[in-house]
């Protein structure tokens, strides 16, 4: 029985690492001019709710898909060849398979969802708050948790971070520079439930916000240099 149970061990874990379940990515097509089908409606949904892609979610990977991708790629460190392949399906946040495979990858992998969106919590807090107080950079990673949680905004951390327009850091690439010690345990309090803000939804320098827009949301909390509002 002992043997029999060794055996069993080693035919699963062949099985893991013969089926990359934890790449959910891969499991997507490559998707390029020319393309058709599902996969291209998904990619098309979440370059239209991250504000790449103004055209009709149809299915069809022409001029204006083309387009979307690779303005995704460019604003995101990505290669710049407006395919979708593996790389570009992770920075979508989009994990695809089967729901099975999916259930697999979720069980198998929750530490490592966790650790990447700390990781790319703390790479937002280190760009936007850098120099700033304990807390406000705490208040910076719960904004972005926050906007998760809202139904106005992509519903991962991934997908609120990449949203066109959304963090200059993204924009200007120093989103991509490693975080700071104190960025990433700001990133571990949010994502434990600290929100110095109460909630909010946006941040801003006074001294460089520029946008009426922004000045019309109601400041709820200053921490240091930024000013939080709902």
């Amino acid at each position: 029985m002992k043997q029999r149970g060794v055996v069993i061990a080693l035919l699963t874990l062949l099985l893991f690492l013969t089926f990359p379940w934890h790449a959910g990515a891969q499991t997507r097509s490559t998707l390029r001019w020319g393309s058709r089908g599902e996969d291209v409606c998904v990619a098309q949904r979440r370059l239209k709710a991250w504000g790449y892609y103004t055209g009709a979610v149809d299915c069809i990977f022409g001029r204006q898909t083309y387009a979307a991708v690779r303005l995704f790629q460019q604003r995101n460190g990505l290669a710049v060849d407006g395919i979708v392949g593996p790389d570009t399906w992770a920075a979508l946040g989009y994990w695809g398979g089967t729901p099975s495979t999916r259930a697999a990858a979720t069980a198998g992998a929750t530490a490592g969802s966790r650790a990447a969106e700390r990781d790319l919590l703390a790479r937002v807090v280190s760009a936007e708050a850098r120099g700033e107080p304990y807390e406000g950079q705490v208040a910076v990673a719960a904004v972005v948790l926050n906007r998760v949680r809202d139904a106005r905004f992509p519903n991962t951390v991934a997908g609120v971070v990449y949203q066109a327009h959304a963090f200059e850091s993204v924009t200007n690439g120093t989103i991509y520079a490693a975080p700071t010690a104190s960025a990433v345990r700001a990133a571990e309090d949010a994502l434990n439930g600290w929100d110095p803000t109460g909630g909010a939804l946006f941040f801003w320098n006074p001294a460089k916000a520029s946008s009426g827009w922004i000045w019309s949301r109601p400041i709820v909390k200053r921490i240091g240099n930024h000013v939080f509002a709902k």
